[in-house]
């Protein structure tokens, strides 16, 4: 699998689908969604591959032709995989987005990448589209329900506000999808070119753009192989939303390369929700952030007992705890298998199977990634120096570029390297111990700190359900490293007992020295802390 080279043409939406007609898993569930709403809807890899061709097609006779984009602005749906995947099958870029973005927000991906087409559910659309129809580039409206892709949506939903402008044309899916009787081959698209579009923070405040190839997918060949632990006949569960990069390719594309069962849930998420999803749908695979697996050992009495086809765990999007891990371990008898990833290149560090876990560590390089640890002059550090990642160019799962954005893309793209600006150390043994982006690590009384050393201590306290550690001015060239925690339900923590406990278990540079309780962690529409919100709000609390 590894070793097997990139092939000329390649499209993502094909290799998902079409792939495996000719095998035992084209009648296979490829894809369960269960929806708190509308309840359960699913399909077979046949009917996926056929549901994605009609896609296609309709865009083609749409009007919409190679290299343009579409926005997809969906909830957790089986609309979801027909449009990203059968966008790929014509050649369409699409530009995955989230659901609780507001419509200034998508106003401005809509413009920054140009789409001449946004796909989204009736209820968005009512309230997006006084707003969006003026958006030059936007021709089309696909309206999509939340059960199977050829049902009507809602009626009462479909009178949506008019357009405001003449030139977009509003429609529904499953009358698009019906009309299609016959369709084109797929593109015969290469591996090498455009695939997607994915927009993550940017420095300058907005989001921009990353292009990846269709080559991405064979680029996450090594995660299948040593995060993942595909045994033939999987079914993944992933308690994340479609639209964020991580979940995009651990709950659909990658279980659907590999011929698996992805499952995700559309509605209110809470603790209680997994352990029975899990059971209920017979789950081999559960995939989330830590904060899911805390809340689930915090919040509920869930055994192995409970979900008895359970065997394999991943988690990525922030650090995990040794107190999650031991306690997974304790209640579940399964190790959690955490990975880093990023936007430009997905997951590629990772714990491993058949590698020791060694808690606190992300793991190491999976084999078939090229990953080393710089220095500002481009030259790998040895073990136990700090070193920003960097990601060799011709790892294939690496992007193409930023969206209209050159001057960025050759910043970080140099001497053979992408510099990810994520930083880390690695042990003698190879473990990466990841440190977070210069601008987070905390420079305190001539010490360095990261904050994910501080969090992975305090999350341990029984008192603390989460947290975020920030540098935080104070005067002067003076900045202390500071605690945000969320209480656990039920706990009214002391700042002086959290601040002894992490002193017990970190070096004393480490240690916070204030604690603020909060209710919430501002966080990206993707779940990630925003530390920069965080300085920004307490130094306009403490500003004249």
């Amino acid at each position: 699998m590894l070793d097997a080279p990139i092939p000329e043409q390649f499209n993502i939406g094909v290799a998902c689908t079409d792939a495996h007609l000719a095998t035992a898993t084209a009648d296979r569930v490829a894809m369960v969604v269960e929806d708190e709403q509308c309840g359960v809807a699913q399909v077979t890899y046949a009917e996926l591959a056929e549901l994605t061709s009609r896609f296609a097609q309709a865009l083609r006779e749409l009007g919409i032709g190679v290299g343009e984009r579409l926005l997809i602005r969906l909830p957790n749906a089986l609309a979801y995989p027909v449009a990203f995947l059968g966008a790929m099958k014509a050649a369409v870029l699409p530009v995955p987005s989230s659901i609780l973005l507001t419509a200034d927000e998508v106003g401005y991906l809509l413009n920054d990448s140009g789409a001449a087409a946004l796909i989204t559910d009736p209820a968005s659309w009512q309230a997006l589209a006084p707003q969006l129809c003026a958006t030059p580039a936007l021709r089309h409206v696909i309206l999509a329900g939340r059960g199977h892709p050829l049902r009507p949506a809602e009626p009462e939903l479909l009178a949506a506000a008019p357009p405001r402008h003449p030139c977009v044309q509003v429609h529904r899916l499953s009358a698009l999808l019906t009309e299609v009787t016959r369709w084109d081959p797929p593109y015969p698209t290469r591996a090498e070119d455009p695939a997607y579009l994915v927009y993550t923070s940017g420095t300058s405040g907005y989001p921009k753009g990353v292009l990846h190839a269709h080559r991405a997918l064979l680029g996450r060949r090594p995660a299948m192989r040593y995060w993942f632990d595909f045994q033939g006949d999987d079914r993944v569960l992933h308690s994340g939303k479609l639209n964020w990069t991580y979940v995009l390719g651990t709950a659909m594309t990658d279980p659907l390369y590999m011929g698996q069962t992805a499952i995700v849930f559309e509605g209110k998420a809470d603790a209680t929700r997994w352990i029975p999803l899990a059971a209920r749908h017979r789950a081999t695979i559960f995939i989330g952030v830590p904060t899911v697996y805390r809340q689930i050992l915090q919040k509920t009495s869930s055994t192995a007992a409970d979900a008895p086809t359970l065997r394999h765990c991943m988690c990525a999007g922030e650090h995990l705890s040794d107190e999650v891990l031991a306690g997974w371990r304790a209640r579940f008898g399964l190790d959690i298998y955490e990975a880093i990833g990023m936007s430009e290149c997905s997951y590629y560090l990772s714990q491993q199977k058949g590698m020791p876990i060694r808690p606190g560590s992300v793991g190491k390089p999976q084999p078939g990634h090229i990953v080393a640890l710089l220095g500002d002059d481009l030259q790998e550090v040895p073990p136990g120096v700090e070193g920003q990642i960097a990601i060799g160019e011709a790892d294939p799962g690496l992007f193409l570029c930023y969206w209209n954005q050159p001057d960025e893309t050759a910043r970080l793209r140099r001497g053979g390297w992408f510099l990810t600006g994520d930083y880390a150390r690695r042990d003698e043994d190879g473990y990466y111990w990841f440190l977070g982006r210069r601008d987070d690590i905390i420079k305190s009384f001539g010490y360095r700190v990261s904050p994910f050393e501080v969090e992975r201590v305090l999350k341990d306290h029984p008192a603390v359900a989460d947290c975020a550690v920030i540098g935080e001015e104070v005067g002067p060239d003076k900045v202390i490293v500071a605690a945000y925690v969320i209480p656990a339900a039920g706990k009214q923590p002391d700042a002086d007992d959290i601040m002894r406990y992490a002193a017990q278990h970190l070096a004393s540079y480490k240690c916070p020295r204030a604690v603020h309780f909060v209710a919430d962690l501002p966080r990206t529409a993707n779940g990630k802390v925003l530390r920069r919100a965080l300085r920004q709000a307490r130094s306009a609390a403490i500003s004249p």
